[in-house]
């Protein structure tokens, strides 16, 4: 199996997640707070990973944080980086006492489906050599051909690659304005601006532009 022949029939991120569970973009300070809450946890203490490495300046320079709860309370998180033709996850982080509850599958499924309606076609992620398998079955990613493994911090890593299917509801320039405006991953919800009015909504789009 590769990234290019998987089956969509019943990908392992759609099983049903605990009732509790959600995930969303982190949209303010307090959300990445949350996030980086759960990395240090992760990274920092239970692999001694130093801070310069974990925390590298990528954070606020164009990242999307995902934040996953259980009982709303934080659980788990990952960073996804956008570049030209492909998107990347990274710093896939979930809470010890909160794996095994299909967390990190709930999380990539809402990375997968962001990726998608951006419009975005190809995801990329750097994995562990343990951790191939799991991305395989679960995910239907595979090693990227013609690439090496790589070391950094230490540690090996595997480049892996899934072809996301096209999403119908991708976004586009000739998506409605007004969903354009509205805040990243909820454009099928009216946002604050339509909330307020639609002449207001035009006005403020008419100065934008």
């Amino acid at each position: 199996m590769n990234a290019h022949s998987r089956s969509l029939g019943a990908p392992a991120w759609r099983k049903a997640p605990p009732a509790a569970c959600t995930v969303a973009v982190a949209r303010g300070l307090d959300d990445v707070m949350q996030a980086i809450a759960i990395r240090s946890a992760v990274y920092m203490s239970e692999q001694n990973c130093p801070y310069a490495e974990e925390f590298d300046g990528n954070d606020f320079a164009g990242a999307t944080h995902l934040i996953a709860r259980i009982g709303g309370e934080p659980a788990g998180c990952l960073r996804l980086r956008w570049f030209s033709d492909f998107f990347k996850v990274e710093r896939v982080a979930v809470l010890p006492k909160c794996r095994g509850a299909v967390v990190a599958l709930e999380l990539i499924g809402a990375a997968i489906d962001l990726g998608g309606r951006k419009g975005y076609r190809r995801l990329l992620g750097h994995v562990t050599p343990d951790l191939v398998g799991y991305w395989r079955r679960n995910v239907g990613a595979a090693p990227r051909a013609g690439r090496h493994p790589f070391r950094f911090s230490g540690v090996d890593y595997v480049e892996m690659e899934f072809d996301l299917p096209d999403a119908a509801d991708r976004l586009t320039m000739d998506s409605d304005a007004l969903v354009l405006l509205r805040p990243e991953g909820d454009w099928d919800q009216p946002g604050v601006l339509e909330r307020r009015g639609p002449g207001l909504a035009m006005a403020h789009a008419g100065a934008a532009a």
